[in-house]
């Protein structure tokens, strides 16, 4: 089971890198006021929410101790970035505050996991 757990953490990972990674991409034109979210965005975020929910499930079958009030914080993060996301992937042009709002969602959804014990 541990193998398992450490394969979606590895995944969880890579969904918060894709996330995190295609919003510093846009930082520069995010000035210029020609920021967009790149698909890469919301698949990272999709990834960090279907992996999250499965590592709870894991680590609940194993009976690891889960903080649910952490989880379920982290999970309202990822919902606000998801919609924010979701919503205006299609726009050419993102304004620079909801641009900026997930990029410190992400930044303190990726705190609260290192962080919070």
């Amino acid at each position: 089971m541990d193998v398992l757990i450490n394969l979606i953490v590895g995944l969880h990972i890579i969904g918060i890198a894709a996330l995190l990674g295609g919003f510093l991409t846009q930082v520069k034109a995010m000035g210029r006021g020609e920021a967009r979210f790149v698909p890469g965005m919301l698949h990272g975020a999709l990834t960090m929410l279907v992996t999250g929910v499965l590592l709870v499930g894991l680590n609940q079958a194993d009976d690891q101790p889960v903080n649910n009030i952490k989880i379920g914080v982290k999970l309202a993060v990822l919902v606000v970035i998801l919609g924010l996301v979701y919503v205006k992937r299609d726009e050419e042009k993102v304004p620079a505050a909801a641009f900026g709002t997930v990029g410190a969602l992400t930044t303190a959804n990726i705190f609260i996991a290192v962080l919070w014990t």
